[in-house]
């Protein structure tokens, strides 16, 4: 039996990749959805479908990703000008704002995102909420000096952080090597603007998992029988 949250996520990046034209920069996203994405070009560019295509992968994980399918990458240093981005997200609110991060890539994720003309966010239905921060935790990246002592500042924006930390308890550390604090809001984030530029005075804050007023074009995925 198929998976149906799988086959709309697959539904999504089929869907993102058709925004893919012959000679683009193209950012290429990380998480479950977005690696379908990765598998979908390589198989156009290997068909003949898509030429001349080079990646920006936002993850080493990705990036990894991106050679074994044997993906032309290249850096922002070479092309700071990206086309076109394709990249997932853990929640998408009705003004088409998100919360990234939860794979742990969002400083990356942010900095191809902004230096991109078009963004195309692929999602299954289940990443679609009322108010950012209902369905799961904002993932604020820190540096791990100091990290604990933002937990005041985040309470008093109704956050509750915990550090993150990988499966054998060492604490989670980024792609640059950053702590992540993971903040849950009981109700959600009210004012996520508000939450953004308090997080970002901070120093040590690096970067916020918010990534508003970016327009996304938002790609929602559905099983074959919906």
């Amino acid at each position: 039996m198929t998976d149906p949250r799988l086959a709309a996520k697959r539904d999504a990046a089929l869907r993102a990749v058709d925004l893919v034209e012959s000679g683009m920069i193209v950012g290429l996203g990380t998480g479950s959805t977005a690696a379908l994405v990765v598998e979908e070009i390589a198989g156009r560019l290997a068909s003949g479908e898509l030429r001349d295509i080079t990646g920006i992968p936002t993850s080493k994980a990705t990036h990894q990703a991106a050679v074994l399918r044997g993906i032309p990458l290249t850096t922002l240093e070479e092309h700071p000008d990206v086309d076109l981005t394709i990249d997932g997200a853990d929640e998408v609110d009705p003004d088409g704002n998100l919360i990234k991060g939860l794979g742990g890539a969002l400083l990356r994720e942010k900095i191809v995102a902004m230096a991109s003309q078009r963004i195309a966010i692929v999602v299954d239905e289940s990443k679609l909420v009322q108010r950012l921060g209902s369905r799961g935790p904002l993932p604020v990246e820190v540096v791990a000096f100091g990290a604990g002592a933002h937990a005041p500042a985040i309470r008093a924006l109704g956050g509750e952080p915990v550090l993150r930390r990988d499966p054998d308890g060492s604490f989670f550390l980024s792609d640059e090597g950053h702590y992540i604090l993971d903040c849950r809001f009981a109700d959600g984030i009210s004012d996520p603007a508000a939450v953004e530029r308090t997080l970002r005075d901070r120093p040590g804050v690096v970067e916020t998992g918010l990534f508003l007023d970016m327009r996304p074009e938002i790609i929602v995925g559905r099983a074959p029988d919906r």
